[in-house]
């Protein structure tokens, strides 16, 4: 069994991105449902991949509504590979979003963090949808803050200085933890964040230069937080 390393300070929050890291993101069926049998099986690894690419890269100018979001991107990467693009593909995507509910192991350690830390989420997602999946967790939360009111998607700077600014707070008060490195960790990395915590859950790669801890489940994250 590896050591859990702990933390040496007691942070004022424990603050989590949300779809993904906590509420499940099934969205390759989904996204196998639009596309049919038009990708040949022995490219669909690579089409799903450079989906995910082109939802980062959509997310990166002003703020748009999540689905215009999903919507855009699902037809650069049809456009890419020449198939036709569902003209729904947006909604469908985001009705999945809405759906889904925590990982399994997410809730029980989860609400037991919540009894000893005040907890936050900062979401890639408008308001509708953490009002549909937060009660999903069970656990109590201290704020939940989302693109829509930041006004920016991660990994824009502006979305962690939205949160700062709201709760009156510096990168030193935090615990951050997270699935996905390239929208949370590294340029919270960049803006001085060093708390910083990998929940893998096998979206991206394992990187090295950006001073976060990786766990494998929340209930490591409570050793570490003394829990």
């Amino acid at each position: 069994m590896r050591p859990i390393p702990s933390f040496q300070f007691r942070p004022k929050y424990v603050s989590f991105d949300c779809y993904g890291t906590l509420i499940e993101w099934p969205m390759t069926p989904i996204t196998r449902e639009l596309v049919g049998d038009q990708i040949p099986a022995e490219h669909w690894d690579q089409f799903v991949k450079e989906f995910r690419g082109y939802r980062y890269d959509s997310i990166l100018d002003a703020f748009r509504p999540y689905e215009q979001t999903l919507q855009d991107a699902f037809e650069r990467v049809c456009r890419k590979w020449g198939v036709k693009a569902a003209p729904d593909a947006g909604k469908r995507l985001a009705d999945g979003v809405r759906s889904w509910g925590p990982h399994a192991d997410v809730p029980e350690p989860l609400k037991k963090m919540g009894e000893h830390y005040k907890l936050v989420i900062l979401s890639n997602a408008e308001d509708s949808f953490l009002a549909e999946s937060v009660p999903r967790l069970g656990a109590d939360f201290h704020a939940v803050f989302t693109a829509e009111q930041a006004g920016y998607y991660k990994p824009r700077y502006a979305a962690f200085e939205y949160m700062l600014d709201q709760l009156d707070a510096s990168p030193e008060d935090f615990v951050h933890v997270s699935s996905h490195t390239r929208y949370d960790l590294m340029p919270m990395h960049d803006l001085g964040f060093r708390n910083l915590v990998l929940l893998d859950r096998g979206y991206d790669p394992v990187t090295h230069g950006y001073d976060y801890v990786t766990v494998k489940s929340l209930d490591e994250l409570n050793q570490m937080l003394g829990i």
